[in-house]
């Protein structure tokens, strides 16, 4: 079992308020949110993965049929490397505990997918209802971008199949062409990026283990970093100005300049737009995305650090 507490142990190191508390306060993840959000999502992995592989070597340890599955192709001396014959008497209540705590996070994943789906059926099935009706002759399928008349100006992006761009006519009569076009282009940019699955993914850690600081700061660095992405996606198309002009337009009546901590973000957005911060370098992009990936390596490594060491 001490593998098993080597790999808890990098769960503490990683998951504790510090790592993420650091992250969080970092200035550079505003410069390269996507390189950001490889580096939340790694950080998460190798958390979720020492997690998958202590629960499997205790209940080796445990169980003698898990056991026997687990090693029944190798040799003698790897399955002697792991100290398995002989299990502590809290092995039993260790083990038990990581597989609660891995049903409870498939149950969560599980929740929050369900609910997401009846969102969506339900916001589409109002889509339905307020879609003009097309003129005889043409066919009923719509494409991609839905117009709905409302004086409300907004656009967003709904997911699913077919995935579904809606915009309002009160977004056309405000918005300039350019402006439009930054706005579709951010939208499209979650889209591409399947950031819909990050916030699910997100959100299911943060409901599941609301008092884990790792889980509880990706889930709000997550919605943070892909606004930001998709800006970056937009600003690059239709350039800066025009993309900070179309957040103002668009979001101006909710009140995005304001200070209230519900609109703080959209007036993080403007002033990034407006004043953008200068891009890592090239070569500081792949360390750090290379090093990131490099993390999740580390329960891997431990997990078979011993029977290695037995075959050579």
């Amino acid at each position: 079992m001490t593998v098993c507490l080597l790999l808890l142990s990098i769960v503490a190191l990683t998951a504790a308020v510090p790592v993420p508390r650091l992250l969080t306060r970092a200035a550079w993840p505003e410069r390269e949110p996507v390189v950001a959000l490889w580096v939340w999502q790694c950080l998460v992995a190798t958390v979720l993965l020492s997690c998958l592989t202590a629960l499997l070597l205790g209940a080796a340890t445990v169980f003698q049929t898990v056991r026997a599955q687990v090693f029944a192709p190798a040799p003698a001396a790897v399955t002697a490397a792991y100290d398995l014959s002989t299990a502590p008497p809290w092995a039993v209540a260790l083990t038990l505990l990581l597989a609660c705590g891995a049903a409870w996070t498939g149950a969560m994943l599980a929740r929050e997918l369900f609910e997401a789906r009846r969102r969506r059926r339900r916001a589409r099935t109002v889509l339905r209802e307020r879609a003009p009706d097309l003129p005889a002759g043409l066919p009923a399928a719509r494409g991609p971008l839905l117009v709905l008349e409302d004086e409300y100006p907004d656009a967003w992006w709904m997911p699913g199949h077919p995935p579904q761009l809606v915009v309002t006519t009160g977004a056309l009569h405000r918005l300039t062409d350019h402006q439009l076009d930054a706005v579709l282009t951010h939208e499209r940019g979650h889209a591409r990026a399947r950031h819909d699955w990050l916030v699910h993914l997100s959100t299911a850690l943060a409901t599941g283990f609301p008092h884990i600081p790792l889980f509880a700061h990706f889930c709000d660095q997550t919605r943070r970093l892909i606004e930001l992405a998709a800006d970056d996606t937009a600003s690059r198309r239709c350039g800066h100005l025009t993309t900070a002009l179309a957040l103002i337009e668009l979001n101006q009546h909710r009140g995005v300049l304001s200070c209230s901590s519900s609109h703080r973000l959209l007036g993080e957005r403007v002033d990034r737009l407006l004043e953008p911060p200068p891009r890592l370098g090239r070569r500081d992009r792949a360390l750090t995305t290379t090093a990131a990936a490099l993390v999740p390596l580390l329960p891997l490594l431990i997990t078979f650090a011993p029977g290695l060491t037995a075959l050579s």
